[in-house]
């Protein structure tokens, strides 16, 4: 008896299989301009690993390189012009160890817009990725090799981050980059309604392995996410495996689903590439998934081989290369020096500190000079930049023309933050009587309400199968009932996200966040949250920091609700009980970037969410406890009032005698 799949929203096809009567999408001439695009991105990957010197991940770079070149002159609406467009279509990496190839993709970009559009470009040098800015790859602030100093090069970390223009998030630690971009697409989708800006998701399927991944594909499925789409770079290869996935009879060596298998079980759309060096069928592929209108995310599936036609394929190809300066390694080149008529400067016997890297400063120079030679390629293929060029004003052309427009009732972030900064008091609905019983977690809720009611529902709110129990629920209560769905239920409040889930909760919430029209709201017994969501806030913290190169501006909180807290649990034991959950998360954090929250009685609640929500920070953490507390008359007892708890540490009683005697 065989098991099959129940009915799906999505649909599965090979688009191999696929037949049109019209023309191919790419012309004779776009393809040949597309494949030299290609041979040039490969070989800068090559040269960026070599004159790093020897670092950086170059066969996952390699082997999505003609699904991105596609994804960013084919299928993206977006204007260069303007990196922080809102309605503008998104590119994010999930798989932040193709960084070197991000950079590589956007440098290149840069450059054909410069000589062939360079109307498009921002003046601003924060704005723009250049190809000067290369000499920055895996450098920090502090590099001060000369070249690096006077191009005034951007110190490009080894794994994404918003300091770089167009990246809107931290991603590269495992598996965060998933559920993290998905919080792009929900922001996008719940603020722009029936047309939204799609969210291009870059991963391999090395990335789908971890847990939070999978959590996060079913939340996507289930909420009907249909502006993302997902580009799965399948190469079967990670660090310790070329056999990830089953495949062709053979069990995997990690795991047994294939990527299609995993997302269409997810519902899914799935297309599948079988030949992913193919453009055509690349652009068919792409085609084919902004044409699907069945409101169910997509995923392309692009067979590819990592370290493509680098010298080095597989899992060698992971995290390492050819040796510096090495003939493998020009070996690697000769294709793009015999197309461009040119040579890449040769190390010799003159010249040894570069061939041992013993000279930063000389490495540097040989690496510029390549970088060069790169430039000299693109300015020589006029016909190449003059396609791609027109590209680039067709997705400034369509998403100018396109008009996306907020839909009816979208929220308003900047209205929380507006409204606590002038309240001193609680509203009176959020008044406590002395005497009366409630709980931390009940009056939190009731902030949650307050702030979503007067923003149009800016806080998006999750928690892993304990919405009622944590009273995180209630901040839902004036939307409609139920769960958010994109297409059938966009006016809820709160997210399914997966179930039992603190890692996807926190990975998609911080990318809600992240996308900044909302607050995103993760809520779970403290014992778990503080530990399962510290990653993922971690890069929600560090990716506020960076995006200040950028966008300079206030910091998009995050709230990670640390719930039934500490020994007030203790009837379920010391493993939901843990005493500890705080010290995880409390200045744990990049300085300036987290608040904790520690109330001491229910009418310290709202005092200490507005003084933290008035000083936005990337991550608030209130630790809240289950049990009911009676509401003490502060004044009688001579003790300070609720609202001194704004200032942190505060005197709760001072001594009145006068010490005589």
């Amino acid at each position: 008896m065989g098991l099959e799949l129940g009915d799906r929203r999505a649909r599965i096809f090979d688009i191999s299989n696929t037949t049109t009567d019209g023309p191919p999408p790419l012309s004779k001439e776009e393809l040949e301009a597309f494949t030299r695009f290609d041979l040039i991105y490969r070989s800068l990957c090559a040269l960026m690993f070599n004159y790093v010197p020897m670092s950086g991940h170059p066969g996952g770079s390699v082997s999505s390189g003609r699904f991105v070149a596609c994804t960013l002159f084919n299928a993206m609406d977006y204007n260069l012009f303007e990196p922080e467009r809102p309605d503008a279509d998104i590119v994010s990496y999930a798989a932040g160890h193709k960084a070197l190839g991000l950079y590589a993709m956007l440098a290149l970009r840069n450059e054909i817009a410069r000589v062939g559009c360079p109307e498009l470009l921002p003046p601003q040098p924060n704005l723009q990725l250049r190809l000067e800015d290369l000499l920055g790859f895996r450098r920090n602030p502090v590099t001060d090799t000369p070249l690096f100093r006077s191009m005034k090069a951007k110190p490009l970390d080894g794994h994404p981050t918003p300091a770089t223009p167009f990246v809107r998030l931290s991603t590269g630690a495992s598996g965060v980059g998933v559920p993290s971009s998905l919080g792009l697409a929900v922001g996008a989708a719940d603020y722009y309604g029936d047309d939204p800006p799609r969210v291009h998701i870059v991963e391999g399927e090395g990335g789908l392995t971890p847990g939070r991944s999978t959590e996060a594909l079913a939340a996507a499925g289930t909420a009907s996410l249909g502006n993302a789409i997902m580009h799965l770079d399948w190469n079967q290869a990670s660090i310790d495996t070329n056999r990830v996935c089953r495949e062709g009879g053979q069990p995997g060596e990690y795991v047994q689903w294939t990527p299609a298998e995993l997302a269409y079980l997810n519902d899914w759309n799935v297309i599948t590439v079988p030949d992913g060096t193919d453009f055509q069928q690349i652009a068919s592929a792409q085609r084919s998934a902004l044409e699907l209108d069945n409101g169910q995310p997509t995923m392309i599936v692009y067979r590819t081989t990592k370290g493509w036609l680098y010298g080095i394929e597989g899992r060698a190809s992971h995290g390492a290369g050819h040796k510096l300066c090495s003939a493998d390694f020009y070996e690697a080149l000769r294709a793009f020096e015999e197309v461009a008529d040119l040579e890449i400067p040769r190390c010799d016997a003159n010249n040894p500190p570069c061939r041992n890297g013993s000279d930063l400063a000389v490495v540097e120079k040989c690496y510029w000079e390549a970088l060069v030679a790169v430039r000299q390629a693109i300015e020589s293929h006029t016909d190449m930049v003059t396609i791609l060029a027109q590209r680039l004003r067709s997705a400034r052309e369509r998403v100018v023309t396109r008009r996306r427009a907020t839909r009816p009732k979208a929220p308003r972030v900047e209205a929380i933050f507006e409204n606590v900064a002038a309240l001193e008091e609680a509203p009176d609905h959020l008044r406590l009587e002395p005497g009366a019983t409630t709980t931390l977690r009940g009056e939190l809720g009731k902030v949650f309400d307050h702030c979503n009611r007067i923003s149009d529902g800016a806080l998006m709110i999750a928690a892993a199968d304990l919405l009622g129990s944590t009273s995180v629920a209630t901040g839902g209560k004036a939307f409609a009932d139920g769960y958010w769905n994109a297409r059938t239920n966009p006016d809820a409040r709160l997210m399914s996200i997966g179930g039992i889930c603190e890692d996807a909760i926190t990975g998609v919430m911080t990318g809600l966040s992240g996308y900044g029209r909302h607050i995103g709201v993760g809520s779970s017994y403290g014992a778990f949250m503080a530990p399962l969501g510290h990653i993922a806030s971690r890069l929600h913290a560090i990716g506020n920091q960076a995006r200040q190169e950028v966008a300079p501006g206030p910091y998009r909180p995050f709230f990670l609700v640390l719930a039934h807290a500490g020994l007030k649990t203790g009837e379920d034991g010391p493993t939901h009980a843990d005493p500890q959950a705080l010290q995880l998360i409390q200045e744990n954090f990049p300085i300036g970037t987290s608040i904790t929250l520690t109330p001491w009685d229910p009418q310290e609640v709202w005092h200490l969410v507005c003084e933290a929500l008035g000083k936005r920070p990337a991550i608030i953490a209130p630790v809240v406890t289950r049990p009911s507390e009676t509401v003490l008359d502060r004044e009688a007892l001579g003790l300070a009032p609720a609202e001194a708890s704004r200032r942190g540490l505060y005197a709760l009683r001072t001594a009145s005698g006068t010490g005589d005697g």
